[in-house]
């Protein structure tokens, strides 16, 4: 939302105070601008400043879960659980990205040169238990997910140290100047050691720990469902930040093993809210007396989001996927018109770039400073990335895909395959081309049929394998897939975020999903994370970049669409506007008279 005069001058006045030593001392931190909102702001745009606290909501998941620590290195946590038991350092919104504001931490000192940065904590910040947040417990959380967390930390946060200046004091040396990395430690959640300290933080936790955010886990059945209550006395309960939001007392989910079962259980009012993700359900199972009565609302809400790469992605590790050509063959017989048409009901946009509806999204030549970064690699990029502009491969919508199928053909003879009795083989190893793809949700099973027919017109085998939540994460973590479904890139801008999904040094993580080790990506995406304060390169590396990928073709592009599908219960205000860069539901409130007209159900 566009910012008021008022708020732009003072948000001119308040954001940075730069002394003469270039030190920044301020109420928010920026990865990329200046912060939309000014220092005293009141609450965010989107909310409802008079919402009504009260109400109870439940929400429906698929899976199970086994663990209440997200940071443990193994297990599956429950929906919900940072937003509500943690709170961090600072917060961002629903308007920005890559931007924070105070809120354990209510002030930030940091250089210019941007190696160092200390937070001043909020002297009202308290855990649930009353104690107060201290610098020493940022320290703690720090130091034990540096030793006992995710692998990921401990990378990206190589070599920074932290020292405890007082009690409401901590400072975080860097080792080399990284505003990403000073952004990315505000948004650091903040664990009690007196909790915490007896426990073994690599391990599951399977009991409810003490946290610091607005909500405690009053009940659970682990692995069924999870019951999340308000805290008394929470300490940030009329912080500007969370002003309008997060507005029920208890927050439930309830949890499913199978989607079928999941829809028809909201249908009959076993909770409360859902968001539709399969067009098929939408456009036919949304139906029934409790819509007609108008219990249900059924809404399309639209949006104009950046969008990432949703796609089938190839682990490019397995060695049947590590010529371009194998994989581009296997791209030509993805159908997705005629998907389009007879699953989707014509609702969806085919993806056409890692940053889709952003400026830094690919299209036409390369020219200008994009060139001029492509050409240092030219000889180890596709010719054709300079000549043509790239396109998905397209069908006619029909079924019809013998125009394809010879495409497809003739770049496996020319990546050294042959079919033999009806089976595209390995000409020298006879090693069938096959592959498998895993999912964990059913709903995709019916989307990857088609595909497997085509590709079974070519001679070559796709396994299709649906697993429970659990089992997919362990086999993601150990890289066991041939091809997933996957979201990559996204966001406003292309953000140093991006070296975790693709530079090499992640090669062994589960953030590099398609298994890249390659020297051109890799210079691409750390020209992305050193300027991210300029402009006009990032524009350029950011264009590289996803022209890069596409010609690669490391994934199959799959769609996106150009609103949000919601149903819910008739339970439920909600502010006239919605945030930029979500739905914004966390701000939604218990209308009390209008749930009075539902009839009696499970959830209330």
């Amino acid at each position: 939302m566009r910012a008021s005069i008022a708020a732009l001058v003072a948000l001119c006045l308040s954001f940075p105070v730069v002394a003469e030593d270039d030190i920044i001392v301020s109420y928010a931190i920026a990865e990329r601008g200046e912060p939309q909102y000014p220092e005293n702001f009141e609450h965010w745009d989107y909310v409802n400043p008079d919402a009504p606290r009260g109400g109870y909501v439940t929400y429906g998941v698929r899976g199970t879960f086994d663990n209440f620590n997200r940071f443990a290195l193994r297990g599956t946590t429950p929906a919900g659980i940072r937003t509500y038991l943690f709170d961090t350092l600072m917060t961002g919104n629903g308007d920005e990205t890559g931007v924070l504001y105070g809120l354990i931490a209510e002030e930030v000192e940091y250089p210019t040169s941007h190696d160092w940065i200390i937070f001043n904590l909020n002297p009202a910040a308290t855990f649930q238990d009353g104690s107060p947040i201290e610098a020493s417990d940022v320290a703690y959380t720090f130091n034990i997910l540096m030793t006992d967390g995710v692998p990921q930390f401990r990378t990206v946060y190589e070599g920074v140290t932290v020292e405890v200046l007082d009690e409401r004091r901590v400072r975080f040396n860097l080792p080399e100047s990284n505003l990403s990395n000073l952004v990315g430690l505000a948004s650091l959640p903040v664990f009690p050691e007196h909790d915490f300290a007896d426990r073994d933080f690599a391990e599951p936790f399977i009991d409810v720990p003490l946290g610091s955010g607005a909500y405690t886990i009053s009940d659970y059945e682990m692995g069924q469902y999870v019951v999340y209550e308000r805290v008394e006395n929470y300490w940030a309960a009329d912080h500007p930040a969370m002003v309008g939001q997060l507005n029920f007392d208890q927050e439930r989910y309830d949890y499913y093993l199978d989607d079928t079962v999941l829809l028809e259980a909201f249908k009959k009012g076993e909770y409360d809210f859902r968001q539709e993700n399969t067009a098929k359900d939408w456009a036919t199972q949304y139906t029934g007396e409790n819509f007609d009565a108008g219990y249900i609302i059924k809404e399309e809400i639209p949006h104009n989001l950046p969008q990432n790469m949703q796609s089938f992605a190839f682990n490019i590790e397995r060695p049947q996927f590590q010529d371009r050509r194998v994989r581009m063959a296997i791209n030509l017989l993805f159908d997705f018109e005629w998907t389009n048409r007879n699953l989707f009901y014509g609702s969806y946009t085919r993806t056409s770039s890692y940053f889709e509806n952003t400026p830094y999204s690919a299209h036409g030549l390369p020219e200008g400073k994009e060139l001029e970064i492509l050409e240092e690699f030219r000889d180890e990029l596709p010719e054709e990335l300079f000549t043509q502009e790239f396109h998905n491969f397209a069908t006619d919508g029909s079924g019809n895909v013998r125009p394809q199928l010879r495409q497809a053909l003739t770049l496996l003879r020319e990546s050294g395959y042959e079919s033999r009795d009806g089976q595209m083989v390995n000409a020298s190893t006879g090693e069938p081309l096959s592959f498998e793809l895993l999912l964990y949700s059913p709903a995709m099973e019916r989307i990857a049929i088609p595909f497997k027919e085509n590709l079974a017109r070519a001679g070559i085998t796709l396994n299709i394998r649906t697993v429970d939540v659990t089992q997919y994460t362990n086999r993601m973590r150990e890289r066991d897939y041939d091809m997933i479904v996957s979201q990559l890139g996204g966001g406003a801008y292309p953000s140093d975020n991006l070296v975790l999904e693709w530079d090499s040094r992640y090669l062994d993580s589960t953030y590099n999903a398609v298994g890249t080790n390659d020297p051109v990506i890799d210079a691409l995406v750390r020209g992305i994370a050193d300027n991210q304060q300029n402009d006009e390169l990032l524009l350029a590396y950011g264009r590289a970049f996803d022209r890069v990928l596409l010609w690669r073709y490391y994934v199959i592009p799959q769609w996106h669409i150009d609103h949000y599908r919601v149903a819910y219960w008739n339970k439920f205000g909600r502010p006239a506007q919605i945030p930029r860069y979500s739905l914004g539901s966390s701000a939604w409130w218990f209308d009390a008279k209008a749930a009075a007209t539902l009839p009696a159900r499970n959830a209330r």
